[in-house]
This record gives structure tokens, C-alpha cells and sequence, in this order.
């Protein structure tokens, strides 16, 4: 027994004899960039200027996270499409391609162009199966509960995170009904955490509220929910660790002839945000958690 004790104690020496002075770390886990694209309409033209800015600056992009108008530029982005790409469509796109107007209902515009519209240029391609993961956030209208839709039919997800009540009908999706995805999450940047991302690059289209007299019911509709955006986007954005604000608020969101200048505010916006996001991508390369 006194032999086997003696045993015991010499093969515990010798393993902390042994062992390495410091232990050995484990490699971090590679880190995740996520774009989130906020809610604003017409407004939402910016996105493209900003994702043009962050394109041709290689910054990676490892998930979109997008709501309403965001989830709407976001998505043909994750698909494929190119800022240059996307900036050609913008200036080619009417609003008679997306929006299908019919008699009140529920909603003045059905929406079923936009989600036509949106499958045609992603060719049927399910959200699932998107170059870069993407994510479009809509509204239960029964329950008021956030529902971030990352599977599936991408018009129909971004169709429903584009339906702003009282200006789109609801949208049934495995019988629930959504609305736009703003009425909870203007800047989605809680859903981009959820969904795994370490950094948190946000896209504020709705913060910067100008002086705009509305003429006419949907633009009185329209101006009411921008507003309603401003002010519930400020928990969420203090969350980001980079919030890129383009100076739109002088555009109507029903405005498509400011589409160029959407565009520019946009690349402004970014621009001014480039030395903190390049500053943070540099530090994760130093990491070794991005490439």
C-alpha cells in the first residue's frame, strides 16, 4: 500500500515536472461582421451609397440583417448583386414596379409586385441558399413580436418587412400576419446579435428628421411612422459597435426623384465611419479572427 502511495506522489511529480509553463490558449472563434440595414422608406437609397464605400474598401461583410427598405436593398446585395450593380437599378427602378396600387383594403398597396419584383431578381433563390446569410425582419401584427426570417421564400420575407401599415396589406406567412419590421426594430441590431455576429456595423436611415410638410395621406402616413422610427431605433443602436447616419431627413419617404442624392448622403455617411470600422477590422486581423 505504502509503495503504491510512494507510486502515486513520483507520477504527479513528473507530470507537473512536465507540463507546459503556460497553458495553451484555445484559437478565438472567427469573428463575424453583420451590415444592418434600417427601416426608412425611400430613404433607404443611402444603403446603396454606403455599401459602395464598404465594397471598395474591402470591408468583409459576413451577414445583412435588414428591415423594411434595408431588408429590401440587403437582400439583393446577399444574393450577389454589387453596389455598382444596385446603384444600375436604383436609378432604373419606378415605383410602379413595386408598388401595385388598388383600392384601400387593409393597405393601399397590395405588394405583391415587390415580392415579385424581389424573386425576379434573385432568380427564386431562398433566402437560405444567399451568397452571404441574410436576414429580413418583419412584425406579427396578432402579437407585436419581432420575427426575423432567415429561411424560405425571399419576396415574400422581404415583402412582409416592407409592409408598412395602413400603405402595404399584411402579409400571411404559414397563417400569421406581418407588417413592417420597423414598427419594432427600425435597426435590427439585436437580431444581428442573436444571429451570431461579434460586429455590428448599423445603417440609421431614420435618425435625421427634417422639417417635410406632407400632401397627401400617404405621405402623411408615411412621415408619422419616419418619426415613429426615430424614436425607437435608440436602444437598439447604442448596442452597434459602428452606426453610420446618413443625412437623408430632407427626403420625403415617398420620394424616389432624390434617389442620386440618397445614393451620395449615403457614401458620405460611410466615409465618415471608415476610419472606426477600418480601425476594428485592423485590431481582428491583429487577432487573427478575420482574414
Amino acid at each position: 500500500m505504502k509503495k503504491r502511495f510512494i507510486s502515486y506522489l513520483i507520477c504527479i511529480f513528473i507530470f507537473v515536472s512536465c507540463a507546459p509553463s503556460e497553458m495553451v490558449q484555445p484559437p478565438q472563434k472567427p469573428a463575424k461582421v453583420a451590415l444592418v440595414l434600417g427601416a426608412g422608406a425611400s430613404k433607404g437609397f443611402a444603403h446603396i451609397g454606403v455599401l459602395k464605400v464598404l465594397e471598395s474598401n474591402r470591408i468583409p461583410i459576413h451577414m445583412v440583417v435588414g428591415t423594411s427598405a434595408g431588408s429590401f436593398v440587403g437582400s439583393l446585395y446577399a444574393y450577389g448583386y454589387d453596389s455598382f450593380q444596385l446603384q444600375k437599378m436604383a436609378i432604373s427602378i419606378e415605383k410602379g414596379d413595386i408598388a401595385d396600387i388598388s383600392i384601400p383594403d387593409n393597405g393601399f398597396i397590395k405588394g405583391e409586385l415587390l415580392e415579385n419584383y424581389i424573386n425576379r431578381a434573385v432568380r427564386n433563390t431562398p433566402m437560405e441558399k444567399m451568397r452571404i446569410p441574410f436576414y429580413a425582419v418583419a412584425t406579427n401584427i396578432q402579437n407585436g413580436q419581432e420575427v426575423v426570417f432567415g429561411t424560405g421564400n425571399t419576396g415574400k420575407a422581404v415583402r412582409a418587412s416592407c409592409s408598412i401599415p395602413g400603405i402595404f396589406r399584411s402579409v400571411k406567412i404559414t397563417g400569421q400576419m406581418y407588417v413592417d419590421g420597423g414598427v419594432v426594430s427600425p435597426v435590427a441590431v439585436d437580431a444581428a446579435r442573436r444571429m451570431g455576429a461579434d460586429i455590428v456595423i448599423a445603417v440609421d436611415i431614420s435618425a435625421d428628421i427634417a422639417n417635410i410638410q406632407p400632401e397627401s395621406t400617404i405621405e402623411t402616413i408615411l412621415q408619422s411612422i419616419s418619426i415613429m422610427y426615430s424614436r425607437i431605433s435608440n436602444v437598439q443602436l447604442s448596442k452597434a459597435d459602428v452606426v453610420i447616419k446618413p443625412k437623408v431627413g430632407y427626403i420625403g419617404s415617398a420620394d424616389f426623384n432624390k434617389r442620386h442624392e440618397a445614393i451620395l448622403e449615403g457614401e458620405k455617411a460611410a466615409m465618415e465611419a471608415l476610419p472606426k470600422i477600418n480601425a476594428i477590422i485592423a485590431k481582428l486581423k491583429q487577432e487573427g479572427r478575420i482574414e
